[in-house]
């Protein structure tokens, strides 16, 4: 059965989106079977991956949560074999405010995925930066949460708040739900603060600190707006290495 991890941090701009594509990208090139989710209504994985939020309206998250598709008929071929991808697109803002008196609205992604979960090795969720109700969805789905932090003191403060909300998502729908690791991203090692925080991670979190982590690329922000995960952009720079790095911290996590 397969394994899903929600990428969440309601702090915009911390390597979030980055991190669930080339995650998923490089457990899909270290041959698992792969499916990430865009639940984020910005789209940004969604193009990140070559595909256009406008291409098939029709057949996107929204259509799986409100009106309660068939989650097969959303699964998009990525360009790497072993990776699927099931689209977002702006629409996906009104599902909140659609779903409102819904009986089972924080379970809707869950109960879609409960057919096909069987059939991949890893599902990753790239949640919205928010704490509303498409993030609650995507960690009552999820077995456990990754958390992007970039090593800036304001990114720190934002944690509490989503430590408070993982927290009510176990007491409530989801007591399954663990913490998979905190990742340190946009990471440079020559800046005093950036190894300062560092440091305090490790110091509260302990191993729950991933030991890989993604330094600050060029390259990384650049291949977005080629639609490419960073492996197929350039495969020999750092920041292929780092997620080719945390990928096997995950597998090894796991096994």
């Amino acid at each position: 059965m397969g394994k899903v991890i929600a990428i969440a941090n309601q702090k915009g701009g911390v390597g979030k989106t980055t991190t669930a594509i080339n995650l998923a990208a490089s457990l899909a090139v270290l041959e698992k079977k792969v499916l990430i989710i865009d639940a984020d209504p910005q789209a940004n994985t969604t193009s990140g991956l070559n595909f256009s939020p406008d291409n098939d309206q029709e057949r996107t998250l929204y259509e799986v949560m409100v009106d309660q598709i068939d989650i097969r008929n959303t699964l998009i071929q990525t360009e790497i074999a072993n990776l699927h991808m099931i689209p977002s697109h702006i629409n996906l803002v009104g599902a909140e405010i659609q779903l409102v008196d819904a009986t089972d609205r924080e379970s809707r992604i869950k109960n879609a995925l409960a057919t096909i979960k069987d059939e991949y090795d890893y599902i990753i969720i790239d949640c919205s930066p928010s704490l509303g109700l498409i993030t609650v969805n995507s960690l009552t789905a999820a077995d456990s949460v990754m958390i992007p932090v970039q090593p800036e003191f304001f990114a720190l403060e934002g944690l509490g708040k989503l430590l408070q909300t993982i927290r009510l998502v176990q007491n409530g729908i989801n007591p399954d739900l663990n913490i998979e690791g905190f990742v340190v991203t946009m990471f440079d090692g020559r800046t005093k603060v950036h190894n300062q925080v560092l440091g305090e991670l490790r110091e509260h979190f302990g191993n729950m600190v991933f030991k890989s982590i993604i330094q600050r690329n060029i390259r990384l922000s650049e291949a977005p707006s080629h639609g490419k995960p960073i492996i197929l952009y350039d495969v020999i720079c750092n920041g292929t290495t780092n997620y080719l790095n945390l990928a096997k911290e995950v597998l090894e996590k796991n096994s």
